[in-house]
């Protein structure tokens, strides 16, 4: 199997890579997260490279790109803890593409692959504790649609976007619905998170609302599968930067006048955080090939990648901490930012434990023998 990557895919990492260098440094993220965690600005650019429209397709207005073009992109993203949230336009694409009728997909994914339109996924809820099938929000008909009855945590950007993916139960069953931001019935409140982003609070009484699909626990499991992709691939970016801040501070710090990069203890600490940033990018890759597999074959595939990559997140985030001593925490030195990233990367789309279970869960009879 050739894990190469072509030309165009090169060509793609090198553009992003360059934007993230020139364009987003950490002052000008310093100043974002000081604004409110999000930039209309640096969105717009992103979208002038192309990257709102990975996903969708030429007749759109978009890229028609796959998966490994996307894992790219959110890796040289993740380099730079970049704070738009490019793995929700992934999401939110991806599921309009595959699962939306003909006028929402002509209403919003040309205005989405400009980066006109932001739709971002409002699917958690507090009692559901990761579980994507436990849903309390309800949908009922009327004259003119539906109308969505819904309380939804921790919504990305949720009061700067322009329409919402909600899950809300209809005749029984989970659908998906498209709620825009400014209807009535629509109320956000906005907060900040750890890694310096936004997300809201979203409450829907009786908002107006477009059906996507009544088979809304399928495409909810395969939007939630796009952004454990991503995050995966963004998780990978930030700890390749933290290992490379962590070498450096310990190549220029001295401790009885020898860097400490010389002491043989902390050398080996800096190979395992290596190995695991290694097992972790193999993992990324996987995840983000078994994509387009079969519905359980890719359920199980992204659970595995998931619980790997959350077990490095934590190994890299805490070796660089503490190789760096106090001031890897102060807010000065960029190692804490990749730090709290990663500790929230962590938690997005279910944490470590919870895929651990959805792994053990999902084994098969044969699960570790060889016929």
């Amino acid at each position: 199997m050739d894990f190469d990557f072509n030309d165009d895919q090169e060509q793609l990492r090198d553009a992003v890579r360059k934007w993230v260098g020139r364009g987003y440094s950490f002052e000008r993220r310093r100043a974002i997260v000081a604004a409110g965690g999000f930039s209309r600005e640096a969105y717009a650019e992103l979208a002038e490279l192309g990257l709102c429209g990975l996903y969708i397709a030429e007749e759109d207005g978009g890229l028609g790109l796959g998966p490994v073009e996307a894992m790219v992109v959110m890796e040289e993203l993740g380099r730079g803890i970049v704070l738009e949230p490019m793995a929700q336009t992934l999401i939110a694409s991806g599921v309009l593409s595959g699962y939306a009728p003909a006028n929402i997909k002509s209403d919003w994914l040309p205005r989405m692959a400009s980066g006109e339109a932001l739709v971002v996924l409002a699917h958690q809820e507090r009692k559901a504790r990761y579980r994507l099938d436990v849903c309390e929000a309800q949908a009922s008909k009327t004259s003119k649609g539906y109308a969505l009855t819904a309380v939804k945590t921790l919504v990305p950007v949720g009061d700067q976007a322009d329409a919402f993916i909600v899950p809300a139960t209809l005749d029984g069953q989970i659908a998906l619905f498209l709620v825009e931001c400014n209807a009535s019935g629509v109320n956000t409140r906005n907060y900040g998170t750890q890694d310096g982003s936004r997300a809201a609070e979203v409450e829907l009484s009786n908002a107006p609302a477009q059906l996507i699909t009544t088979d809304g626990l399928t495409a909810l499991e395969h939007a939630v599968d796009i952004g454990i992709a991503a995050t995966c691939a963004q998780a990978v970016g930030v700890m390749d930067m933290t290992l490379a801040a962590t070498v450096d501070y310990m190549n220029t710090r001295k401790q009885f006048g020898v860097t400490i990069a010389s002491f043989q203890a902390l050398r080996h600490r800096v190979a395992d955080m290596k190995m695991q940033l290694e097992l972790a990018r193999s993992m990324s890759y996987y995840a983000s090939l078994k994509l387009n597999a079969p519905a359980d074959e890719r359920r199980r595939a992204l659970a595995r990648a998931k619980v790997q990559l959350g077990q490095s997140m934590r190994f890299i985030g805490q070796q660089a901490v503490q190789l760096h001593g106090g001031i890897g925490v102060t807010d000065e030195l960029i190692v804490s930012h990749y730090f709290k990233k990663l500790t929230q990367l962590e938690m997005t789309f279910g944490d470590s434990l919870h895929h651990l279970g959805e792994v053990s869960q999902r084994m098969q009879a044969t699960a570790g023998v060889f016929a």
